[in-house]
């Protein structure tokens, strides 16, 4: 059996009784970095033997989780931070067990971005996710599609990115390119941490905002508009 197991953004409390249990009793844990993954396993007391999956693992490793389901062994899937496969290494191995008939059982809990949604006041029931968008290839016609699609007849739809602190300055003022002050914006940043943030202005209002405080350039944020 995979169980496919959402952790928590930052907080570790924000976790299943479901979760941790099914955590206690599995034989393996697949995850990104045993070392992110072990601060939440000690936290809950679990010691499993751990089998490490991230973007770089090819398909041995895949192979050689698959063959362990396949002798009947529970193995739990988990990310670093809420749940697998947005964003994340675990399409093809969740696409390879669903080929190999493998039994799956999702364990559903916290994701960044509807964290983010329902803080933000904008469209719940009709958005559209993008995660991280590309660096380089497809950018900017992706931006423009948006563009028409906003333009649309859907254009009241809620658009969902994530982006890192490297690049947030530089999507931020490519917002602003291609939508000028149009549309709200929101940012959602350190989620569940002690010190979330949330910032609902005008682009401009939103790139000064982070110019002017650098200091809260940190870990990744969520960007709806």
């Amino acid at each position: 059996m995979l169980y496919i197991i959402a952790t928590p953004i930052w907080n570790l409390e924000d976790i299943t009784y479901r979760a941790v249990r099914i955590l206690q009793e599995v034989d393996f844990i697949a995850c990104e970095d045993t070392r992110t993954s072990t601060t939440l396993l000690n936290h809950y007391g679990i010691k499993k033997p751990l089998i490490s999956f991230h973007s770089h693992s090819g398909k041995t490793k895949i192979d050689k989780i698959i063959e362990q389901l396949k002798q009947w062994h529970d193995i739990a899937l988990i990310s670093d931070a809420w749940t697998p496969w947005f964003s994340d290494p675990w399409f093809v191995l969740i696409k390879e067990a669903l080929l190999k008939w493998v039994d799956i059982v999702p364990i559903p809990w916290v994701t960044a971005f509807v964290t983010a949604l329902m803080w933000s006041g904008m469209q719940m029931n009709h958005f559209l996710y993008l995660g991280f968008l590309p660096i380089k290839k497809w950018r900017q016609t992706l931006f423009k599609s948006l563009i028409e699609r906003k333009k649309s007849k859907t254009g009241w739809e809620t658009i969902v990115i994530y982006e890192s602190v490297h690049r947030i300055i530089k999507t931020l003022k490519e917002i602003w390119e291609y939508f000028w002050n149009e549309y709200q914006i929101v940012v959602a940043r350190e989620l569940t941490k002690k010190f979330e943030e949330f910032k609902r202005w005008d682009i401009l209002d939103i790139i000064d905002y982070y110019e002017q405080n650098p200091w809260k350039l940190k870990w990744e944020f969520v960007i709806m508009f």
